[in-house]
């Protein structure tokens, strides 16, 4: 992405509704996956650095962000060190180290998504768990996501496609951000009814009152997420194993 909307996120990452609500949700189904006593866990694409005080309250955590700019603003927020890598490579990482890998709104920015998989199920210890969201459903692709370079919106069954030819196993897999699905699917297809084309992010603040209340509105799904995924809304959610024992796995990329 572009410097502009890193710095952007940086800026909104501590109270937009949708990253507050969604660290909030994100902690509740990590809470319920039965991590070992000081766990070894991975952000990759960790941005700007809104998500690591949150994983940190669960165990050993380090980060891997690709973007120089994104990773000095993540250091210097957080006060973590960020390593430099990508996927499906660079990765500085040794294979089997995390019990945890948290890849958060990342892989619909990466070409080939299969692969990445792949390289990411190595990085795990046998039975690890990577946690992964993305956004859904290709029909709501808009300048939102031209704007974040997104090169796809996913769904749960096309995920489970990809994970498992990856070498994963998925424990649970369905979708996040539901409660408030029928206002953003309804905003992004009027958007394209009207032929709006402009390159924007949907990312500005919204006033106290308004934002406020989208947060308090999704992040009251993490009364239900950390048992149960709902089986529509605006981002794919998954908790997925890596399988033991498989070394070479047919990948799938470019998925749509």
């Amino acid at each position: 992405m572009n410097p502009e909307v890193y710095l952007e996120m940086a800026e909104l990452q501590a109270e937009h509704w949708w990253f507050a609500a969604r660290r909030k949700n994100i902690a509740a189904v990590i809470r319920q996956l039965s991590l070992p006593a000081q766990a070894e866990i991975l952000e990759i694409g960790c941005g700007t650095g809104g998500n690591l005080a949150m994983l940190a309250e669960f165990g050993n955590l380090r980060a891997m962000e690709y973007d120089d700019y994104a990773r000095s603003i993540a250091a210097r927020v957080s006060g973590f060190p960020i390593a430099s890598g990508g996927l499906p490579e660079p990765v500085p990482f040794d294979d089997g180290q995390f019990d945890l890998v948290c890849l958060l709104d990342v892989l619909e920015h990466i070409e080939d998504d299969g692969a990445a998989l792949a390289r990411i199920r190595r990085l795990l210890k046998p039975g690890g768990l990577l946690l992964v969201t993305a956004p859904a459903y290709g029909w709501l692709y808009s300048a939102h996501d031209r704007a974040h370079q997104h090169h796809r919106r996913y769904s749960a069954g096309r995920f489970r496609q990809l994970s498992e030819a990856a070498g994963f196993t998925a424990r649970r897999q369905g979708y996040f951000n539901t409660l408030l699905f029928p206002l953003i699917a309804a905003l992004r297809l009027a958007r394209k009814l009207v032929g709006s084309t402009a390159e924007k992010s949907d990312a500005a603040v919204p006033p106290p009152f308004v934002n406020a209340l989208l947060r308090a509105v999704f992040a009251a799904e993490c009364c239900v997420l950390p048992w149960r995924f709902f089986p529509f809304g605006s981002s794919v959610i998954a908790v997925i194993e890596a399988r033991a024992g498989d070394e070479t796995v047919e990948t799938i990329g470019n998925s749509s």
